[in-house]
């Protein structure tokens, strides 16, 4: 579905990333992804950040021509969308962690406000912590890391998050980040024997499942995923080794 919508707030998140709400009376479930165009730019995929009844919200890192057009939006201006695509997080998955790492905290922010879970968000410092006063107002409990020790604990989120697990049990943890993170918050939920379900990126084109750009192994993520299970994620070889550039070339992580 592609609709027209007129963005009615624009909220400076950091001094990179900007949340943009609007109308829009889509069903959309935590986990799911729109494609946003930019006039004489691009179109591109974006995580809906917030699930409001009928507003719903994107929030943009400006890291990129196309996002860092998007900042230029005001309240007022139109936005054209498709969707929204890809397969959401089962939220019903017994006791959940969540955890957000970077802009990723986005894509995760409808299932904190949705469930009230225990929630991490990991940033680089205290100045790119992000969505954390929407958490704090949904989350049993909020613990905020940062890799420079600037704000909350003093680590990244796998190992703040291996701190919370050791105290309480969770059944599922769900995340969306940089790969790297979900790599390693993958493998630590495999030592401790929890389900997770991770939310991953990958260059698209279409958003629907057609055009292949999005491949991991035999799995599309803008289709297939962009969440994807424990089980699912055993399979796929290319996770957290390497991604597709916009020819198809294969970019090793490490």
């Amino acid at each position: 579905m592609t609709d027209v919508v007129t963005i009615k707030e624009v909220v400076q998140e950091c001094y990179d990333t900007k949340t943009f709400r609007f109308d829009w009376d889509a069903e959309v479930r935590p986990g799911q992804f729109v494609m946003v165009w930019v006039p004489g730019v691009d179109e591109i995929p974006m995580s809906v950040s917030g699930i409001d009844g009928g507003t719903k919200s994107i929030t943009v890192k400006a890291i990129g021509e196309a996002t860092r057009a998007i900042h230029e939006f005001k309240a007022g201006d139109r936005l054209r969308i498709r969707g929204p695509y890809g397969n959401g997080y089962d939220l019903s998955s017994g006791e959940l962690l969540i955890i957000g790492g970077g802009v990723g905290t986005a894509a995760v922010m409808p299932a904190v406000t949705a469930t009230g879970a225990d929630t991490i968000i990991a940033a680089r410092t205290s100045n790119d912590v992000i969505m954390d006063s929407v958490a704090a107002g949904h989350a049993s409990n909020l613990w905020i890391a940062t890799d420079d020790g600037s704000r909350g604990f003093h680590g990244n989120a796998v190992q703040l998050m291996k701190e919370r697990m050791a105290e309480k049990h969770y059944d599922c943890v769900i995340a969306c980040g940089p790969e790297v993170m979900l790599w390693f918050t993958f493998k630590a939920c495999q030592e401790l024997g929890v389900e997770c379900q991770l939310s991953l990126e990958r260059y698209m084109k279409c958003g629907a499942g057609v055009c292949g750009c999005c491949v991991m192994d035999d799995s599309r993520v803008c289709r297939d995923g962009p969440v994807f299970r424990t089980s699912q994620l055993e399979k796929l070889t290319e996770f957290g080794v390497s991604h597709r550039d916009e020819c198809g070339r294969n970019i090793r992580f490490r």
